[in-house]
């Protein structure tokens, strides 16, 4: 593909990606327009308006079967997405739409796996713990996707590692292996710090923090907590996460004052 989707993409602001991809189509080439179609379609999903996203992807649904691999992957990944992803309200979820979102992201993974696309394939893999019910299946998808990760050879697969290992140390943290999730969760730091994201590094830090807290790491988690509530206060973003995380850790040590500090903090900040 000759543009390059992720330095299209603001994760925080999907209307201005929609604008960017649309400019994009202007001087694209079929293919490529096509794959920034699905793009606009997986907007319209973080807006929660999943409707619309399934109407522009039904849009070029007679194209993509000649369309190329990597197109017809984007294609059922954000089809997928638009019947089960994070987005999606607890409320909103169904067997049926969870049956559908599975469908399309193995079909996903098989096109990309065989078209040796591993970055896609690997965000395949990553979406299958949302459809799994139980978390044995769950770990398997997150360990499947890290293997996947591992073995290839592709620099932008490489930069899935991150995110892998914070999913792995969430599901690691939430089975009550806070060693082993806050093992995951330092890779994942690493990782982050080795792309320069910032942004998050600094949740990495936080997911360390929360998993410190769990261990009754007490001093430890309160020294990352107060140095992530400056860094995010510096970079005129104050976090309520920070902030309840912060409550609840006075409330464990007995801090009274400071925990009712936050408390009011986070309310202030929601």
């Amino acid at each position: 593909m000759a543009i390059d989707i992720t330095k299209l993409w603001d994760f925080s602001d999907p209307k201005i990606s929609e604008t960017r991809f649309r400019q994009a189509m202007v001087e694209a080439s079929a293919d490529d327009r096509l794959i920034l179609l699905t793009q606009v379609a997986r907007s319209y999903g973080l807006r929660k308006e999943f409707s619309e996203a399934r109407d522009i992807l039904a849009s070029i649904e007679p194209s993509i079967s000649q369309a190329s691999a990597e197109a017809q992957t984007h294609y059922r990944l954000e089809l997928g997405r638009t019947y089960a992803s994070p987005a999606h309200s607890k409320e909103s979820r169904t067997v049926e739409n969870d049956k559908k979102a599975k469908d399309y992201y193995m079909s996903a993974f098989e096109t990309a796996k065989n078209a040796h696309l591993d970055t896609l394939a690997i965000d395949a893999l990553h979406m299958m713990p949302i459809v799994a019910s139980e978390p044995e299946s769950q770990l398997k998808w997150n360990l499947k996707a890290i293997d996947y990760m591992e073995r290839s050879s592709q620099a932008d697969a490489k930069r899935w590692e991150g995110s892998l290992r914070n999913n792995l140390g969430y599901a690691k943290h939430l089975s009550g292996e806070y060693d082993d999730a806050l093992t995951q969760f330092q890779l994942s730091l690493a990782a982050y710090d080795r792309d320069g994201k910032v942004d998050a590094v600094r949740i990495a830090h936080w997911m360390i923090a929360w998993t410190l807290r769990a261990q009754k790491k007490y001093p430890q988690a309160i020294e990352i907590q107060l140095r992530l509530e400056r860094e995010f206060q510096d970079a005129g973003n104050p976090d309520p996460y920070v902030f309840e995380e912060l409550e609840q850790l006075y409330r464990e040590t007995g801090n009274h004052k400071l925990e009712l500090h936050y408390r009011e903090k986070y309310n202030a900040s929601m």
